[in-house]
This record gives C-alpha cells, structure tokens and sequence, in this order.
C-alpha cells in the first residue's frame, strides 16, 4: 500500500492504528469503518480514547518478487497524525516479522526469501522531529491545561482514592514486617486454595 510510507513500529501496543487523514487520504469511503465500542488507553495519560472504528485493509510488504500480503484490522482514529499508521504486534505476530529497533529493520519471511523492510536513521530523524513539533504545539495550546485539569479532578475524586477500598468477604489483614514499629498491614484471603 504506497500510502502507509510513514509508519512507526510500536512493539507494545496490542493495536494497529490509521489515522483517519490517512484513510481518506487513500479515497476509502468512511462508511466501511466498522463501529466499535472498545475505547484503548495510553494516548493521554488516564483517560480512554474512542477510536472512530474498525477497518481491514491488505497490507503487503516489498515487491513482486519477493512480497508477504496480509490483511490487517486498523482502529481508525481521529487524532492529529505525524505519521499514517503504527504497526502494533498484531500486525509483526501475523506477518510473524521481527523488528529490530535499534537499526530501524523489519525482517519477515515471504515467497522468495526473506523480506527486510527499513528506513534511514535521518528518516526517522525527520519522523521524530515531526513529533516533538506535534508535541509542542499541545503543550503551547490550551488544550494540554484542559487535560491536567480532568486528570486532577479525577484524581480528586474520592471514589478514586484508596481509602475508598472495600476489601473482599474472607480476608484478614497480616503484618508486613514483625520487626517494624511502623505496623504496615496487607490483606490477603482467608479463601485461597493450599495449591
């Protein structure tokens, strides 16, 4: 697909991302994103992020000789972009590819060998550049004030503070340390299987 031409490798994120510029960018009509309701976390540090919804795009890595294709679902979002999408490791386990970060490599098997996928070192230079202008941008608008002003309330919320926790049915409290003068207990349960 010529379009995914800036992607990033995100070895820890259980999903594959399009950005929504993206999608329409490559002339797929919206109506063929696929409604979810599974919002995803670590976007904007404790709060969930919705994505608009699903799609299945084939993927295919290299060229006609030597080429692997998949197909690969996509949470599409509505995000500021600063690359086209970002390959999760759903995408690596199903194209069963390795990627290397440290020299910017993807390795994979396809039908006349292996693949090796890679960029340059001033590439990703450029990506990340783009990045911490992206970022800069947030933190100079009003909009990262609005986000450390839900994050504190929600903070504040006394549903939220621990004190608030309600052990279980079959628990006791047990001393941490029996040398310590300080009394720190734990709870654990009283019901738990020997095994």
């Amino acid at each position: 697909m010529k379009w995914l031409t800036k992607v990033q490798m995100d070895g820890g994120s259980g999903l594959n991302i399009m950005y929504v510029e993206t999608h329409d960018a490559m002339g797929v009509d919206r109506a063929r994103i696929q409604p979810t309701r599974a919002p995803f976390h670590g976007i904007v540090p404790r709060k969930q992020a919705m994505p608009l919804g699903q799609n299945d795009f084939p993927i295919t890595f290299r060229g006609p000789s030597n080429y692997r294709t998949e197909t690969i679902a996509f949470e599409v979002v509505g995000f500021h972009k600063t690359y086209h999408a970002i390959l999760g490791q759903t995408c690596y386990a199903k194209f069963m590819a390795i990627p290397n970060h440290t020299y910017l490599k993807l390795k994979m098997s396809g039908l006349g060998g292996v693949i090796t996928v890679g960029t340059s070192f001033q590439r990703a230079y450029e990506c990340k550049v783009e990045c911490c202008d992206h970022t800069a941008a947030i933190v100079a608008s009003g909009e990262l004030a609005d986000i450390r002003k839900e994050v504190t309330e929600e903070a504040l919320d006394p549903k939220r503070l621990t004190g608030s926790f309600k052990p279980a049915e079959g628990s006791k409290e047990v001393l941490i340390d029996l040398k310590s003068t300080e009394g720190k207990m734990v709870r654990i349960g009283t019901t738990l299987s020997s095994r």
